[in-house]
């Protein structure tokens, strides 16, 4: 790995999360070169048991977890133990972040909070990610992607008049709510880093939710227009949206007087550019369902492959409807590096693959070190470095502290 992909180099992150927001901001961590020790309950990971191949699940390393905790050691803790607790409280000694995705007030029971631990290590960025922050009316709720989907009025425009409200096809609050968490620490260490000392950050899925759905909330707020679910249209701008073609869906973003005038060229009807009801961008928004009954006829005469090569030479941004297969396939992914390749993954009978951050640095993209651990894989190192011998060791073991 290049070292302009591995910014974060030397920094140790413990994470101490579950299923996915948490083990994802981890990932991203782990990708750009920090130390990822993953600390798991003797159960395991719940994502271990996730995913669509009950094999890998049930040996522990079900597609779900592969999917976000390569580059990462695993040390199984019993947080309920005293020594478990010792353990942990040693490792983060050392840390410099911790990463949890307890509801909140769990690790101040355990005596392992930020206030706690912070004593410990006065320079540590302590994280929690949690489904609506660490206090508040909602704040003992568990965090469910979909639960957080539906009371943060996503799933409200999402879809169209019939089929909302309609819940996001992947668990995406789960995902902001990963990054979110990523981008925080990455700023809370850059303090840190500078002397600044350590920080407490508190990670609301609902909160980065809502921050990511500026343009709606904004109209809301700045000009009292409620969002409504609209399909596959484009509230700011028409014709802009999903269109039938002869073969496919088609994605057009004529969003530009320029870009309408063209898509009009193009497919042989110019007049409608000077239309009343479509000739300045408020009334193509007003006169949407009739714009588009006047293009669908004329769309249907090609492919959706067609015209997005058609309408993109004339300068209208547009492209095809695609599946997930088809994307990962096409040329343009296939050769830009997203994804990692692990062999001889144990628990598992081919070779995995995982995607990588969506950037690159200097020209190269991050990526893990090395595939995602077995349970407790690295146990024995973990603990000689912070300082067990081996009889110590054992005597965790024994006592199931350390699985």
């Amino acid at each position: 790995m290049s070292n302009a992909t591995t910014p974060l180099e030397g920094v140790t992150v413990l994470d101490l999360t579950n299923v996915l927001a948490g083990p994802f901001a981890c990932y991203q961590l782990a990708c750009l070169g920090a130390r990822v020790i993953k600390v798991e309950s003797p159960e395991g990971d719940l994502a271990r048991r996730l995913g669509a191949d009950p094999a890998c699940a049930q040996a522990g390393m079900g597609i779900s977890f592969l999917a976000a905790n390569a580059g990462k050691e695993s040390i199984e803790i019993d947080l309920k133990t005293p020594e478990g607790k010792a353990v942990l409280a040693r490792l983060a000694g050392s840390a410099d972040a911790l990463i949890e995705n307890f509801r909140p007030g769990v690790m101040e029971r355990l005596g392992l909070g930020h206030a706690a631990l912070r004593e410990r290590n006065p320079a540590l960025v302590y994280c929690a990610i949690s489904g609506f922050g660490q206090d508040g009316p909602l704040a003992q709720r568990p965090a469910y992607d979909q639960i957080i989907q539906g009371l943060s009025g996503v799933m409200s425009v999402t879809g169209d008049e019939r089929s909302a409200p309609l819940r996001v096809g992947y668990p995406v609050c789960d995902t902001i709510g990963g990054l979110t968490a990523a981008f925080a620490v990455c700023a809370a260490l850059l303090r840190a880093r500078a002397g600044g000392g350590g920080a407490f950050v508190d990670v609301s899925m609902l909160d980065a939710t809502l921050a990511t759905m500026g343009w709606v909330v904004s109209n809301y707020l700045n000009a009292g227009v409620v969002p409504r679910p609209i399909g596959n249209d484009n509230f700011t701008a028409a014709p802009s949206g999903t269109f039938r073609t002869a073969s496919g869906l088609l994605n057009i973003a004529a969003n530009e007087d320029r870009q309408f005038e063209a898509l009009c060229r193009v497919v042989g009807a110019p007049d409608l550019a000077s239309d009343s009801r479509f000739a300045e961008r408020e009334a193509r928004k007003r006169h949407r369902a009739e714009l588009s009954a006047c293009l669908e006829p004329l769309l249907a005469s090609r492919s959706a492959a067609e015209w997005e090569r058609v309408l993109e030479a004339a300068g209208v941004p547009s492209g095809q409807v695609l599946g997930l297969p088809e994307i990962l396939a096409h040329p343009h992914v296939a050769a830009g590096g997203l994804l990692a390749t692990f062999r001889d993954v144990p628990g598992t009978t081919r070779d995995v693959q995982v995607t990588l951050p969506g950037f690159r640095i200097d020209g190269a993209r991050p990526e893990p070190a090395m595939r995602p651990p077995t349970p407790s894989e690295h146990r024995d190192r973990i603990l000689e470095e912070a300082g067990y011998d081996a009889e110590a060791r054992r005597a965790l073991y024994d006592s199931g502290a350390v699985r």
